[in-house]
């Protein structure tokens, strides 16, 4: 089994998004104990946004584009191959003023690409990254879940089913902010969540 942990907080340490990712991923590795995990840390290294030059080079044919717009276009190879590579992917996802973390929007529209990780058919379009188990974690400062304030669990449905990952666990740990209880309460349900997943 190969696991991809992608940590999208903006800090490398202490996050509380990562502290459950770690989790997810330390029940996986107990469960297939001959797993290989590959683990990218968007915080210590963040892939470069989608801006005009990149692209520019996504849609400059491979045989056209200069050595810099190939560089470019490179980094995004890197963790399209990590995701097609992934037997289960962990995520572990802070709430930034009601949204993700700009780093795992760069992520996604890195692994994002026509043609590649989904494409258009005449029925719609059809996701490309099938067959993968997704747990995402969620680590939030307040209360959101299933309230109009939760932009991030249906956005992240939305956008992995559209690649193709359908088979995807939410495990939430919410009111971090809101007191020493509130967050042991909060990391608590968060574990026995977890614990219920993988028994």
């Amino acid at each position: 089994m190969k696991i991809l942990q992608i940590n999208a907080s903006a800090r490398s340490a202490g996050a509380n998004s990562t502290r459950l990712a770690d989790s997810i991923t330390a029940r996986l590795t107990a469960q297939n104990p001959a797993a290989v995990v590959d683990l990218r840390d968007l915080a210590s290294d963040p892939h470069p946004v989608l801006d005009e030059p990149a692209l520019g080079a996504l849609f400059t044919p491979a045989e056209q584009r200069t050595p810099e717009q190939a560089a470019r276009v490179a980094l995004d190879d890197a963790l399209i191959a990590q995701v097609q590579a992934a037997d289960a992917i962990v995520l572990g996802v802070p709430m930034y003023n009601f949204g993700v973390p700009v780093q795992l929007k760069t992520w996604i529209d890195a692994i994002a690409r026509a043609g590649v990780t989904f494409r258009y058919t005449a029925n719609g379009p059809e996701g490309l990254l099938k067959g993968k188990k997704v747990y995402v974690a969620l680590a939030r400062g307040g209360l959101y879940r299933d309230t109009p304030a939760d932009s991030q669990t249906p956005y992240l449905k939305n956008v992995l089913a559209f690649l193709g990952m359908t088979d995807v666990e939410f495990i939430f740990a919410e009111g971090l902010a809101m007191g020493a209880e509130s967050a042991d309460k909060a990391f608590a349900e968060a574990e026995a969540r977890i614990d219920e997943i993988f028994a």
